[in-house]
């Protein structure tokens, strides 16, 4: 049995643990894969990477060193070559063979230098992004539940996975790109007008005839570009659905349709893809006419120039080769730019998980929890209600107290709260008045690491992942070893399919351990929780999915293990009740009952009408 915010928040509960049937999350996935992410005008977001690439400044430095080193070396290419022209025919070509090796020593430093530009800039960036990644991940799992009751878990992937990859595109390929265009540009220039400078003041003139154009269709090209992508993106999440509920496809013989969705869904796309195409390629033929007929304007006027003897042949070879290298830089950075843009609202969206502060955090300075474990908990006149839901409480006034080596059953329609107990136990939340503390220590004093330290908890729903099983045992503990892992298996009646696996312990479950029955996943669960020796085991019908003669045989090793710890029990099923030392009764988030079996079935309220129902069932 569940409470009210389990059965209204099922979807949500699944997609944050990553159970099947989770499909929108797939589909949003997917979708924000597409590359859509908003493009900022304002780039102060991505100072915030400052501090990550401080942390490296020695290959900073070398990075920004060997920047400058290949800037300057690309440029010197172009006055080793005027020099060769103007000076190397001279006196019948005898210094033809020094201009040339001095070119050939200078193309050997660019190379050099553009390698370890390379190098270092990739280096620190893919440094820099490393601990990007696992400064959001350690921050996504220190937020507590209410935090992802606003964010959908699909939108903190795709920031984790998404987001982060457009800032590596910046930090390891963009930002190189970027800063070595920008020198060569500042000094391209400088160096035209020594040249030239009427010629460089003409090639001025015809640059807002170039950038025209790009102003022109750009932003049409760019709005072309998200409707496609968005539309694309549709189709990829539709897709996504369909693969995650494949057997629900099949099972109504819904394929043909899906397909036929898709497909439609694909050509609406690619007509968007086409109309862009279409301006793109408009806008390409009218920056090409407009560049190369200047170019050929400005090199006409430099030949004139050179017949005239006003400028040298090796100058204007050079002024050439400046153009180009320069004309290249604009071109590169104006790529690069969107690059940048779209990287610092990726950096934005990055930040804001950065910035979000868990509700359920240890306090400044946290009590200890007394040792050893005595296994008490209490909860007195706790009033909850779920972040969203303020009107709407969970526990109105509930309390109770547990005491060492006791099993309570906690028993009651849906929505009467007794999942949201285990919650508040637990400490995902904090009621918004009374009480609740574990082992004689209110939680809200506590570190609540080292109050679920006190737990081991089977939920109803068993979530697993997609390692080995021995793996998903050692959840429970890290440092368990295979025969510990074994003995709790043999506990939990698990050990026979699991040593009938191909390998055993050691094989691969799937992912969310699809590969095995509801039953299996369960009795698994069981063991994680059993190797964990917490003083407090928690179940949420931990036999819900187990077959009747699997649900006895599970029974008698949890028997076991309730009898060495506090144990509380949401129980549906009786053959649990009846073994508890006392069941509390719940409703409406109040506890209306409590005593045992047989004294609740004589007073024949609530429990013995429950009891009545199931009886009747059986």
């Amino acid at each position: 049995m569940t409470d009210r915010y389990d059965a209204t928040d099922y979807s949500a509960r699944a997609e944050a643990q990553g159970r099947p049937g989770a499909g929108a999350v797939l589909a949003e996935q997917m979708a924000d894969a597409g590359d859509k992410r908003a493009r900022r005008r304002d780039i102060r977001p991505l100072a915030r990477l400052i501090p990550f690439a401080m942390r490296h400044k020695g290959h900073a430095l070398a990075a920004l060193f060997w920047l400058v080193a290949a800037a300057a070396s690309s440029l010197s290419l172009t006055a080793l070559a005027r020099g060769a022209i103007d000076h190397g025919f001279e006196d019948g070509g005898r210094n033809l063979n020094f201009w040339f090796l001095l070119l050939g020593a200078n193309a050997l430093f660019l190379g050099v230098s553009s390698a370890a530009r390379y190098y270092f800039v990739t280096r620190t960036g893919e440094r820099t992004i490393a601990d990007l990644r696992k400064g959001l991940f350690g921050r996504i799992l220190t937020l507590d539940p209410s935090f992802y009751a606003r964010m959908r878990t699909g939108e903190v992937l795709s920031r984790l996975t998404t987001d982060i990859a457009l800032v590596d595109t910046l930090m390891t390929t963009s930002i190189s790109f970027a800063l070595r265009n920008f020198l060569t540009l500042i000094g391209g220039l400088a160096l035209l007008f020594v040249v030239s400078p009427k010629l460089t003041g003409l090639v001025l003139l015809i640059v807002p005839f170039l950038l025209g154009p790009i102003f022109l269709f750009g932003r049409k090209v760019r709005k072309l570009t998200v409707a496609s992508q968005d539309r694309f993106a549709g189709a990829v999440g539709f897709a996504g659905e369909s693969v995650d509920a494949i057997e629900t496809v099949q099972a109504f013989g819904r394929g043909d349709s899906a397909i036929a969705r898709f497909g439609a869904a694909v050509e609406d796309a690619f007509d968007a893809s086409l109309k862009r195409m279409k301006a793109r390629a408009l806008m390409t033929a009218m920056i090409i006419v407009v560049m190369f007929g200047g170019v050929t304007l400005v090199l006409w006027l430099g030949a004139l120039d050179v017949v005239s003897g006003v400028m040298s042949p090796g100058a204007l070879l050079q002024f050439v080769l400046l153009s180009v290298f320069t004309a290249g830089a604009v071109g590169a950075l104006g790529e690069s730019w969107g690059d940048v843009q779209k990287a610092a609202g990726a950096m934005e969206r990055i930040e804001e998980l950065m910035r979000a502060t868990p509700g359920i955090a240890a306090p400044a300075h946290p009590r200890a929890l007394p040792q050893p474990p005595r296994g008490e908990v209490s909860m007195s006149a706790v009033q909850f209600a779920y972040p969203g839901r303020p009107d709407l409480p969970a526990l109105k006034g509930f309390s109770l107290t547990v005491r060492p080596g006791e099993t309570v059953a906690l028993v009651g329609p849906s929505g009467a709260g007794k999942s949201t107990v285990f919650r508040l136990l637990l400490r995902f939340y904090d009621p918004q008045s009374g009480l609740v503390s574990v082992d004689g220590v209110d939680v809200r004093d506590a570190d609540p690491v080292q109050v679920r330290d006190r737990f081991a908890w089977v939920s109803q729903e068993t979530p697993l992942f997609s390692g080995s099983a021995l793996e998903n045992i050692r959840f429970g503990r890290e440092d368990a070893t295979v025969e510990e892992a074994r003995a709790v298996a043999e506990k939990a009646q698990a050990l026979t399919f699991l040593d009938a696996l191909p390998e055993g312990f050691d094989t691969p479950l799937g992912e969310r351990g699809k590969s095995l029955s509801g039953g299996q996943r369960q009795r698994l669960a069981i063991a994680r929780a059993l190797v964990r020796d917490a003083p407090i085991l928690l179940l949420d019908e931990a036999t819900s999915a187990l077959d009747a003669e699997s649900e006895r045989l599970v029974q008698a090793a949890l028997d076991q293990a309730m009898e060495e710890r506090t144990t509380l029990v949401i129980a549906h099923r009786l053959a649990t009740v009846l073994r508890a030392d006392r069941i509390v009764v719940m409703d409406d988030g109040r506890v209306v009952e409590e005593g045992t079996h047989a004294e609740l079935v004589a007073r024949g309220g609530l429990y013995a009408r429950l009891a009545e129902l199931q009886f009747r069932g059986t």
